[in-house]
Order: C-alpha cells, then structure tokens, then sequence
C-alpha cells in the first residue's frame, strides 16, 4: 500500500506539477516577450506630451502597452499555429514552442483567444477609440498571417501599419493628438526595419527560401536595397520636417542627428554584418543603437521641458 501511495505521488508529479509548469512557461515564451518592445511605440503620446505628464497618462500608458502585449501575444500564436510547417524547416524558428511540438497548438490556441477576449473588454473600459484601434489591430495581423503576408509589398505595407496604429492608440489613451507628421514617420521608420528584415530572410535562406515564406520569391536583394534607399531618405526627410511642423518647439531639429546616425547604423549592420532579421533584437543587442534610443529621449525631454 505504502508503494502504490508512493508511485501515485511519484505519478502525478511526473503527469500532473511539473508538465504544466512546463506548459506555462511554454505559453509565456510563445507570447514572445522579447518581442514586446515593439508596443514601446505607445509610449511616444507621453514622450512628445512632457510637459502634461500625471499618475493617470502615466498608468494609461502602461495598460495600453500590457494589453498591446497580449493581442500581439495572440497574433503570435496564430501565426505561429499556421506556419508551424514551414517553421520546422527554418534554422531557428524550429525552437518555437509549436513548431517544436512542445506546446499542444490548440491549446494555444485557446489561451490565445481567451487572452484576447480579456484584452479587448479591459481596453473597451480603458478607452472605447483604443479598443477600436486594438481591434482593427488583431484584424489586420489576422489578415497578415493567414493571407496577406504572401502578397508582394502589401506585407511590408501592413506590417508598417501595425505600428502607426501603435503610435495613434498611445496618444488616445492619455487624449493628446497626434500630427500626421508623426505618424508619417512611424510609418516610414517601420516600412524601413520591415524591408531590412525581409531582405536578411531574403540572404539567409537562400535557393530555399520558398519553402519557409513564398513572398520571399517575388522579392530580390536589389529591390529590396532600392526601397530601403527609398525609405531610409523619406525618413529622414519627414522627421526633419516633423520638427519643424508639429507646432512644438522649433528646438526638436537638435535630435535630427540622433535620427541620422540611427538610420545609418541599422544600414550599416544591413549591409556589413547581415543582421536586421529581429529589429527587436538588434535594438537590444546594438549598443551603438540603444544609446543613439536613449540619448535621443532624454535630449527630446529636455529640449521640450526648458522650451516649451
């Protein structure tokens, strides 16, 4: 009696404790968490709204980027449920939690959607426009994953949205609007890391880049360098214009060589060291370009704490 009591404890932790701790963390790291910095865009209202800064934009701000999190979250789920195929044939992706058979991929699913679900109606007491937004949000990467992303240009294109809809639901959470300047250049910014990722996947993969994302074989490394060349000098273009047009301190035009050396960094390690398939990892990883971040914020702050 004594044994079996002894090989049923033994049974359920082995069936039961350790297999969902597992499967937590499995579903944590299938959110991808190291991907998150890009909803940091929501933070940008309170960056350019200095001088309004208070406890409630400040915890605002905060619950609109946990919730960009977990719909983003979601999207990833999705997207990796619908890729886990191809998935298992790219070098790196076949680490990920479904691709790896790790993670039961319904079961993600669910989690998914009861995430969302939570997001959305949390978001709707927050700020009705927001939970539009976060909605319209979740429908187009929808769309990315399931269709879109196999359509020439229009995948860079909605990608690119994705972020202006970031920086526009920052700004309708603390109520501060924003100038189409600003979100011409969040466009153009993510229209610029969207090429550059998709020319690193473009080299990376090779003569057998069809069997990982088919919208790779309707792109070339010389298209792709011609729209970054595009793109990159839009960019700077419309910032420069952005400072001098936003109705804000004419001031601002000292961080445009922040933005100058940012660009040309990232172009740098595009060309010279082949990187620019995780922007997000690039920003975390390239201490050059987290400085150029950090500087370029505390030098925004400044300028519109003494001029404005």
């Amino acid at each position: 009696m004594f044994y079996m009591k002894n090989f049923s404890r033994e049974l359920a932790v082995e069936q039961g404790a350790e297999p969902l701790a597992n499967t937590i963390q499995l579903l944590i790291r299938q959110l991808r968490p190291k991907q998150w910095t890009k909803n940091l865009l929501l933070f940008a209202a309170l960056l350019f709204s200095f001088q309004h800064i208070n406890a409630e934009s400040v915890i605002n701000s905060t619950i609109a980027f946990i919730l960009f999190c977990f719909v983003s979250g979601t999207v990833y789920i999705m997207n990796d449920y619908v890729d886990r195929e191809a998935d298992r044939l790219h070098e790196t992706k076949r680490f990920r939690p479904i691709a790896s058979g790790r993670l039961n991929p319904k079961l993600a699913l669910a989690f998914g959607a009861v995430l969302l679900i939570g997001s959305l109606l949390v978001s709707l007491l927050l700020e009705p426009l927001f939970s539009v937004v976060l909605f319209i949000y979740f429908v187009i990467n929808m769309l990315y994953s399931l269709v879109l992303k196999h359509v020439v240009i229009i995948d860079i294109m909605l990608i690119a949205a994705g972020f202006v809809l970031r920086a526009l639901a920052g700004g309708l959470v603390i109520q501060v609007p924003f100038t189409p300047w600003f979100l011409l250049c969040t466009m153009l910014l993510s229209l610029f890391l969207a090429i550059g990722k998709r020319r690193h996947e473009l080299i990376l993969l090779e003569s057998n880049s069809e069997a990982h994302r088919k919208v790779l074989s309707q792109y070339s490394v010389a298209l792709l360098d011609q729209l970054l060349g595009i793109v990159a000098a839009s960019t700077i273009i419309c910032y420069s214009l952005f400072t001098f047009t936003s109705g804000r301190t004419i001031h601002l035009m000292w961080t445009i060589p922040f933005v100058l050396y940012g660009i040309f960094r990232y172009l740098y390690l595009i060309h010279m060291e082949q990187k620019g398939g995780a922007p997000d990892k690039v920003l975390l990883e390239d201490k050059p370009i987290m400085i150029t971040v950090i500087l370029y914020a505390i030098v925004s702050v400044i300028i519109m704490a003494i001029f404005e």
